[in-house]
């Protein structure tokens, strides 16, 4: 697997791209490729098969989308008969991947469509009838559009496996492999992955025909970029502590382990005066969509969040992962915290721990390779708030135009059901939860 170099890089034209394309990233401000778009896009423009292994923020969306793009002529696909086609693990990546890449698309007059679940079917159905030329997809919902015949994959020329090592995790792979199957063989594939081992391997070796292979940074090598800490304090002093790292400026996402316990703890930041909304697997989509645009625009500045987002979203401009709650393996470590550090950015890494954390905290922190500084913290301490620029809230709530629905908002939202917890297990976040697979 050929190291790819982050130094003397080519100009967009050089890599053998058409001027409308580059004359469309001009416009958006992209002037010169990131070493991952450099090394692949020549081989995709020459029609092999792609490997590549880069971890998130690396570029590799445009690394794919833009030699897709110039592949495809500007012809009309046919009803129901995309010519590319892009899987994605997660609705929230589909739509950054299609957002990406739609005005990219439309200097080549070609068209983007997203069909993802938790989003309207019919749209989606209308929208294949009428031709898609790159169909961005989650494996689910593309499996259902065409069991209702409004889909077919005997057209693709081009199809990109994204995260294929998060498909995985998420037991995608059956899936994925069936769709391949509907694709012809004789077409272009591409697979970009952080993690090249076990179920990522067995795809590449069925489907992929002699690639070129490229490897910029593997998850664990992103960690260079970060600086990493360890906070340790008692189980009460928590929220404190949180508050006043919530309060710093800038963007922030804060990790807890689940979906009460990032309402609770999103509601509870508001009520002291910070920006913040929540984001994981028991949210609408409508609600998703509202807080990350809150997030992306300054409006909530800080984000809570399930492991459900900890591969889901891509935001430049993130200069801090707080870990509430500890992650549970040191994948969860690395992928959470590669929300921070895109794009050759650095970031702060910051995990709070318990006493009686600690030590499997360490562990885990040793199979991710990290080498965190730790201290004990306390509230209004000054060393912390000049690494992390943590300060005090101003304690005036804030009022959100649309809550959630009591349904997300858990316990704190109203008087207890037959069912739910007793008051004593209500927590300022999801330390005593058990982490639920897949809920969230």
């Amino acid at each position: 697997m050929r190291i790819v170099p982050t130094d003397n890089l080519p100009d967009f034209a050089a890599l053998g791209l058409p001027t409308s394309l580059i004359a469309a990233l001009a416009r958006a401000g992209i002037d010169s490729p990131f070493p991952i778009q450099a090394a692949v896009i020549p081989d995709i423009v020459g029609r092999r098969d792609v490997l590549g292994r880069a971890a998130t923020g690396s570029g590799k969306t445009l690394a794919f989308g833009l030699p897709l793009i110039a592949r495809l002529d500007g012809r009309a696909s046919a009803p129901r008969r995309p010519r590319a086609l892009i899987l994605v693990p997660t609705r929230e990546l589909a739509m950054q991947v299609s957002d990406a890449l739609t005005p990219l698309a439309s200097a080549r007059t070609l068209t983007v469509r997203l069909v993802a679940g938790g989003l309207p079917i019919n749209k989606q159905i209308a929208a294949l009838q009428r031709g898609v030329d790159i169909l961005v997809a989650t494996p689910g919902r593309l499996v259902d559009l065409i069991d209702r015949r409004a889909c077919q994959l005997d057209d693709i020329e081009i199809t990109v496996l994204d995260e294929a090592d998060h498909m995985a995790d998420l037991g995608f792979l059956p899936v994925v492999r069936q769709l391949l199957d509907l694709t012809p063989g004789r077409g272009q594939r591409l697979l970009f992955s952080a993690t090249l081992d076990g179920d990522v391997a067995t795809l590449v070796e069925h489907y992929l025909k002699d690639p070129a292979a490229h490897a910029l940074n593997s998850a664990e090598a992103s960690v260079d970029t970060m600086s990493h800490h360890v906070f340790r304090l008692p189980h009460e002093a928590k929220f404190g502590v949180v508050a006043e790292i919530a309060s710093r400026p800038g963007r922030s996402i804060l990790f807890v382990r689940t979906k009460h316990g990032a309402e609770r703890l999103a509601k509870q930041l508001r009520d002291v005066g910070v920006g913040a909304d929540a984001l994981h697997g028991g949210r609408t989509q409508s609600q998703r969509t509202r807080a990350l645009t809150a997030f992306k625009d300054g409006t909530a500045p800080v984000l809570v969040a399930t492991d459900v987002a900890a591969r889901g979203i891509h935001v430049d401009g993130v200069s801090l992962v707080l870990h509430v709650d500890p992650p549970a393996d040191h994948k969860d470590y690395l992928h959470r915290s590669g929300r921070t550090a895109r794009a050759g950015e650095s970031g702060i890494v910051v995990v709070l721990t318990t006493p009686t954390q600690e030590r499997e905290v360490r562990g885990m922190l040793t199979r991710a390779g990290v080498r965190p500084q730790h201290r004990d913290a306390v509230e209004g301490d000054v060393e912390i708030a000049e690494l992390t620029g943590a300060r005090r809230p101003s304690g005036v709530p804030l009022v959100v135009k649309a809550p959630a629905h009591p349904k997300q908002a858990g316990p704190a939202a109203g008087p207890p059901r037959r069912g739910r917890r007793p008051a004593r297990d209500r927590r300022p976040f999801g330390d005593r939860h058990r982490r639920t697979t897949g809920s969230n």
